[in-house]
């Protein structure tokens, strides 16, 4: 293979995601999806064990929320579709086979939009299709010596494969892709997208060619990548050395490599020169599906409106900065909650103002108290009436703060500021009084400001803010102070 330069190749890059469908039960049977917890083999029975004899029930849920994936990915939902035999043996597959989806998957041709640096582009989805989860290995050594442990809790949890075509060129998209996609799938309430937790696997092809064709690099699939900048991290090193073995006139081969996070480097695992047979077959088990399209209308209108499309509604409505628009809707909840407070007044600078407050002090104190996206340390009520405390100068920002903090359980702003001794003061003769004696204590501050310093007066205002807990209203402040700084 003749040698080419680096900087003349193209990198081509497809994602396949494995993310687990997030219902109370398994695929095919009863028991139950939710094994984080569990004790190994504690939610198994006959159909994902595996005996001989049982037969599956499929899970209609999961179903249902494969399609409002398909739906919120533009995808096509075809009228029917069916479940295939994939088989291939492992040792956390119990039967041996699993039931997945080949020629007929229940949403093709979708797109996904990604913005990188500012610039919005469409990755195109190929298909999405509902099969099951595998077991799990316990790979013990201390404890077991060399023998791994098979946990089957796993085995049969619905999991939809999402595979993306091959648009992205560059590891910076991949991530963007992916977060994205679990940003799309958490809010329509199809998947957890926690990726620690193995509920969203993501296996990365990539390859490299030559802008007009004339080299066209082997495909490399990358696995074992369990974070977002993992992910990033394995495509940017496979990159480079795909560039590299080409600049210098090396072969490439078709393999599956294993990326290592402590090393930052991938390794090769297997050689993929023939595609592996699964000897796909109708499942006998399940009958076909056939889906209205009166049932496709009806999931279509609990997608709701998705995040890219809220985050720019928060642009263009609310004045929000990109920024603070992109922050609010990384959740879902966390975007219904910011809605909840603004209550329909959306004019002026109170959606900035409440913005402010969510962003840069409550999701502060949610992130300090270990709290999720749905677990704000205070109601979206009690956020509103301290918003609305401070634009009416009831309560001065630093007071506010300290409201924030000492406000119990459904007790509103304006009692726990009665309570805590932080209503905005109204006493023109305490400020006064708190102005003079901030001027005898800060004499460097007084004659720094009579020597044309107009900055200095901000030592003096916190000084008499200091004095009065805060409570004082800092208008008043500097108007007290100017007026015995000026000898009035």
């Amino acid at each position: 293979m003749p040698a080419t330069t680096a900087a003349a190749l193209k990198t081509v890059i497809g994602l396949e995601v494995h993310a687990q469908v997030l219902t109370k039960s398994k695929m095919y049977c009863s028991c139950s999806a939710d094994y984080a917890n569990a004790e190994p083999n504690t939610h198994v029975c006959m159909v994902c064990l595996g005996l001989p004899g049982a037969l599956p029930v499929m899970n209609e849920v999961a179903i249902e929320t494969v399609i409002r994936t398909g739906l919120a990915l533009n995808c096509e939902i075809p009228s029917y579709c069916k479940m295939d035999r994939k088989n291939y043996v492992y040792p956390d597959l119990p039967k041996g086979y699993q039931i997945s989806q080949y020629d007929l998957p229940l949403a093709v041709n979708g797109t996904l939009e990604i913005v990188v640096d500012g610039v919005s582009r469409q990755a195109g989805i190929t298909r999405v299709h509902i099969e099951e989860d595998t077991g799990r290995l316990v790979h013990d050594m201390a404890a077991h010596d060399d023998m791994s442990l098979v946990d089957l809790n796993r085995s049969g949890v619905p999991l939809m494969e999402i595979v993306g075509e091959p648009d992205l060129t560059t590891p910076e998209e991949a991530r963007e892709y992916l977060m994205a996609l679990r940003r799309i799938l958490r809010a329509i309430g199809a998947s957890t997208g926690n990726m620690e937790e193995g509920a969203f696997r993501c296996d990365a092809n990539i390859s490299v060619r030559t802008e007009d064709g004339s080299y066209i690099g082997p495909k490399v699939e990358i696995k074992n990548m369990n974070s977002f900048r993992a992910v990033e991290r394995a495509l940017r090193f496979e990159e480079i050395r795909q560039r590299e073995a080409v600049s210098n006139g090396e072969e490439l081969v078709q393999e599956t490599r294993g990326w290592v996070d402590a090393s930052g480097i991938t390794v090769s695992q297997r050689s993929k020169e023939q595609a592996h047979d699964y000897r796909y077959f109708p499942e006998p088990d399940l009958p076909p599906l056939n889906i209205p399209r009166e049932m496709v209308d009806e999931i279509a209108k609990s997608v709701g409106e998705l995040p890219i499309t809220r985050e720019r509604r928060f642009v263009s409505d609310f004045g929000l900065s990109p920024a603070d628009a992109a922050l609010l809707n990384s959740e879902r909840p966390i975007a219904d909650y910011y809605e909840a407070v603004l209550n329909g007044k959306t004019q002026g600078t109170y959606p900035q103002v409440v913005a402010n407050w969510l962003v840069n002090d409550v999701m502060g104190l949610a992130r300090a108290k270990g709290l999720r996206a749905d677990e704000m340390p205070i109601t979206s009520q009690q956020l509103r009436g301290l918003v609305d405390m401070v634009e009416g100068k009831k309560l001065t920002g630093g007071a506010a703060k300290s409201v924030l903090l000492g406000m119990e359980e459904n007790e509103s702003p304006a009692v726990a500021a009665e309570r805590l001794n932080l209503l905005a003061m109204d006493d023109d003769g305490a400020v006064k009084d708190a102005a003079m004696a901030a001027i005898e204590a800060n004499p460097a501050a007084v004659e720094d400001f009579r020597g044309g310093k107009q900055a200095a007066i901000g030592r003096l205002i916190g000084d008499v803010m200091k004095r009065t807990g805060g409570r004082a209203k800092p208008d008043d402040v500097r108007a007290a102070l100017l007026e015995l700084l000026n000898g009035n």
